[in-house]
């Protein structure tokens, strides 16, 4: 420390060594924290879209108490019964077979900063399908409406 005083007090620069060293060390260290800050992102926009998904759900089923079924629910729907919905698409089944009626079940989706999540749920819920039965699914978005 006394020598970086007594070069300052002579009023001396540093070497173009000591300034490589100083630059090598920042490069370092940006490329520690640049892919690490980018994974987080990443992580916080996919959380987002879980939460605004699954944070729609009680309107929906609410939608259903009222209406007998999810038939012609949407997200302008969604939004008079909560305003604070914020899912990008909505998709109701269409299909009659196997057991299940038009209407039954639902799709939700939402996507934030690339990341993509999706909820179905109703009667015809994907069955054994890791997202299905009223679960988040991550990066996958909702099917046709006669898939349901």
């Amino acid at each position: 420390m006394g020598r970086v005083r007594r070069r300052l007090a002579r009023e001396e620069g540093f070497t173009l060594i000591e300034l490589l060293i100083v630059i090598a060390i920042i490069g370092i260290l940006l490329a520690i924290a640049v892919p690490s800050y980018l994974r987080f992102e990443e992580r916080a926009n996919q959380k987002a879209a879980n939460s605004d998904v699954r944070a729609a759900m009680p309107a929906a089923e609410t939608y259903v108490v009222d209406n007998g079924s999810y038939t012609g629910m949407d997200t302008s729907s969604l939004r008079a019964i909560d305003s604070g919905v914020v899912v990008g698409t909505v998709v109701v089944s269409t299909t009659t077979a196997a057991g299940r009626t038009a209407g039954d079940t639902y799709c939700m989706e939402k996507t934030v900063g690339g990341m993509l999540a999706r909820v179905v749920r109703g009667k015809a819920a994907l069955v054994g399908e890791s997202g299905g039965l009223g679960s988040v699914k991550e990066g996958v978005g909702c099917p046709a409406a006669a898939a349901l």
